[in-house]
């Protein structure tokens, strides 16, 4: 089973250190972590080290037995697919075109009518599929997110990087993008990392919780393990509880201390 693991990550930007000494345990295929942790405390940059954007100052990421550093650039981006938090594309391209860019980047440009059918079925995935010939110039930042969500299902990676995607979403579009995230690791054996800043999704959807702080892991386990330790009051600063719901998951309730 090739599992994602890092260890002794370090990161800064000039001479501001972001990450220092920072290491996850090996995540396994078919899953999905959760990144928390509140601003700055370097969950963007941690995702772009993963992604090969920013290069660590020491430490390695390792996908099995492959130190993802030593990949030629082209194999990085195949095996490693990186939602970052913003979307940007040309306005004059539609929807579709920008969902059939990113399925074609690492595989040609000739267009068959397969790849006609996959950016379909991404769309539809991403509950966006009334949007495809919008001009994305047109559209809502929680649209642009929903496209950004799309873009990413199309890619067929080993590691899945989604930085925020619920963030500019209603509530029906983050439980619908958390569901679909997580249930396409599932049915791709792939692993999956999202960083959240609401711990109730986290608790909701994530296999595991990886709490950033600080710039480094303070916290890491089951949504239960981690939500419960005293790590997770200390870094947001405030007071938390957690209770079950109906549904026997946790809920995760905050007060200013």
């Amino acid at each position: 089973m090739t599992k994602l693991k890092a260890k002794g990550l370090s990161f800064s930007y000039g001479k501001h250190k972001v990450l220092s000494d920072v290491g996850f345990a090996p995540i396994a295929p078919g899953t999905l972590t959760a990144l928390i942790g509140p601003n700055a405390a370097g969950k963007s940059t941690l995702f772009r080290l993963i992604a090969g954007l920013l290069r660590s100052e020491t430490g390695a990421v390792h996908l099995g037995e492959t130190d993802l550093a030593s990949l030629p650039t082209r194999e990085r981006l195949k095996r490693v697919c990186f939602m970052p938090q913003f979307f940007t594309a040309n306005a004059a391209l539609t929807v579709f075109d920008v969902v059939m860019m990113a399925h074609k980047q690492l595989r040609g440009w000739r267009v068959s009518e397969a790849d006609m059918r996959a950016v379909g079925q991404a769309l539809d995935l991403a509950g966006i599929g009334h949007l495809a010939e919008a001009y994305v110039s047109e559209l809502s930042g929680g649209q642009s997110q929903m496209v950004s969500v799309a873009q990413a299902l199309i890619r067929k990676s080993d590691v899945y990087l989604f930085d925020e995607p619920t963030s500019a979403l209603d509530l029906r579009h983050q439980l619908q993008v958390l569901s679909q995230i997580k249930s396409a690791m599932a049915a791709r054996g792939a692993i999956g990392m999202v960083a959240l800043h609401d711990l109730n999704l986290a608790a909701r959807f994530a296999d595991h919780l990886v709490l950033i702080g600080q710039g480094r892991v303070l916290a890491q386990g089951s949504p239960d393990e981690v939500l419960r330790s005293a790590a997770i009051s200390e870094t947001y600063g405030v007071d938390i509880e957690i209770s079950t719901g109906p549904r026997e998951d946790l809920l995760v309730h905050a007060y200013a201390s």
